[in-house]
């Protein structure tokens, strides 16, 4: 058979298997296929995790537990003390971690008793928070709380831009962007948001526009503040707001480089940036300076792994100036996809990406929150897919590994068959892609997120208190010691 012939009949197959597929997609079960359209100019996967399904999830694993994951399940976890405090003892099974957010326990605490002081969230992750979905939730949970107000970091631009509600924002065409998703060696560091953007079209002019949202603590944008990186030139950037034009001068000297726009808050402005090409620009914060605030740094297609291309001076730079008191990791979705139920290369890789955190912002408290529940058809019923338990077993050993706190989010929406029950009830808290939360179920997420931290949170006060009643005790103790001493030595000397 010559090489055309053979061609235009591989070719007929393939075109009567696509007709076939599209006549049985109308007579099978709806909830076998998606009903969101996929863009696929959006789709993106990360160069990393590629690189370590390729070399690394050849490893074999099964779906029953061997007997050192049962012993592992059943082993108790002791703490250490930590600023005098020792929470309970956990198993691997119901592992939370409270005991390695004691720094961030304690932020809350005194920003619970001095509302002018300031606690600050950087919360990374994948589609599951895009569009600001999950996050938002937790932000307005904790500001009603304990204060706040704004959404915090804002990249120049994102996938999400135009479907996110708790800020709105708009760009030009002409920027050029890098992202750590799938690029190694960036033209300038990546910013703490993953990505960095040039200004490089010297012939038309390269704009952002931010406008304020309808959420209820960002109804303004809070002291606007530009960050941008190290350029070998000076440029400019004139702000509109309303009818005023503020020009202002980029002076590039330092790895991290911050321009306030305007003190106080304003509804929303327009920024054109002249002569900046070689300048990095980052994003802008929105914070009104006390209560918390949380940054949702999301990212379509992202495993989590390309955190370990961090340039930690540059992340201390933005640390310096942003002061964080937690991160969190919130990935899983796209790692799932790839066939394996072993994880150990993925729990590697999150170990080393967990340590530059660690060595990018020091002393600060980390979350893990483990991949949700998803649904894949078996036998045209879907069901929890095999892969998920083995991923979250993997993120939470990596979260115990690294002494990172841990939100088991598989089993908080219900375990088994819970991603099905969210799609398929009235109304439903999840999209028919068994994958992805709706707002309301994001909503119902962020909450779950929230109080699994609060209740935390509520028992480091416990502990705090006893810790200051033993130190008085102590300090009575030795007082009276002390006093008596001092009475025999004064009867001794009579």
């Amino acid at each position: 058979m010559n090489t055309k012939s053979y061609f235009f009949q591989s070719f007929a197959i393939v075109a009567l298997a696509f007709i076939a597929f599209i006549g049985f997609k109308q007579i099978l079960p709806d909830k076998i296929f998606s009903d969101s359209k996929v863009d696929s100019k959006n789709v993106l996967i990360d160069s990393l995790l590629l690189e370590s399904v390729a070399n690394d999830s050849l490893e074999q694993g099964g779906d029953s537990l061997t007997e050192d994951e049962k012993n592992e399940m059943r082993e108790k976890i002791v703490f250490d003390a930590s600023e005098g405090i020792e929470f309970p003892s956990e198993t691997f099974d119901n592992y939370k971690g409270y005991q390695y957010l004691i720094s961030f326990y304690e932020k809350l605490y005194q920003l619970e008793n001095n509302p002018q002081s300031k606690v600050r969230i950087a919360y990374y992750g994948d589609s599951m928070t895009d569009g600001d979905l999950i996050v938002q939730d937790v932000r307005a949970n904790y500001q009603e709380r304990f204060g706040g107000s704004g959404v915090g970091f804002v990249s120049i631009n994102s996938e999400s831009a135009a479907s996110r509600g708790s800020v709105k924002s708009s760009a030009s065409k002409n920027w050029k962007m890098q992202s750590y998703l799938n690029v190694k060696h960036p033209t300038s560091p990546f910013g703490v948001n993953g990505h960095v953007f040039f200004a490089n079209d010297k012939s038309n002019t390269t704009w952002v526009q931010y406008e304020a949202g309808l959420n209820k603590h960002a109804t303004t944008l809070d002291s606007p503040t530009l960050y941008y990186g190290r350029g070998t030139k000076k440029g400019n950037v004139n702000f509109i707001i309303g009818k005023d034009t503020l020009r202002k001068s980029l002076v590039p000297n330092n790895l991290i480089n911050t321009l306030k726009v305007t003190s106080g808050s304003i509804k929303g402005f327009k920024a054109n940036f002249i002569h900046a090409d070689s300048i990095p620009i980052y994003g802008f914060n929105f914070d009104n300076g006390n209560g918390v605030h949380v940054d949702n740094f999301s990212q379509r297609g992202n495993s989590g792994l390309p955190i370990s291309t961090f340039n930690a001076n540059v992340m201390q730079g933005f640390n310096n100036s942003l002061k964080y008191d937690l991160v969190i990791l919130h990935y899983g979705t796209n790692v799932l996809n790839y066939g394996t139920k072993n994880y150990n290369w993925y729990q590697r890789g999150m170990t080393k990406a967990v340590n530059k955190i660690k060595e990018s912002f020091p002393g600060v408290s980390i979350l893990i929150i483990s991949t949700a529940d998803k649904s894949t058809k078996y036998d045209l019923e879907m069901k929890t897919d095999s892969a998920v338990v083995p991923l979250m077993r993997a993120q939470k050993r990596y979260a115990l590994e690294t002494e990172s706190g841990f939100v088991n989010l598989y089993t908080l929406m219900g375990g088994d068959g819970s991603m099905v029950k969210w799609v398929d009830e009235s109304p439903a808290r999840a999209n028919k892609d068994y994958t992805h939360f709706n707002q309301r179920g994001a909503k119902a997420i962020g909450k779950l997120v929230y109080d699994q931290l609060n209740k935390g949170y509520e028992q480091y006060k416990v502990l705090r208190v006893n810790r200051e009643a033993d130190t008085n005790k102590r300090k009575t103790a030795r007082k009276t010691n002390t006093d008596s001493v001092a009475v025999k030595t004064d009867s001794v000397n009579e």
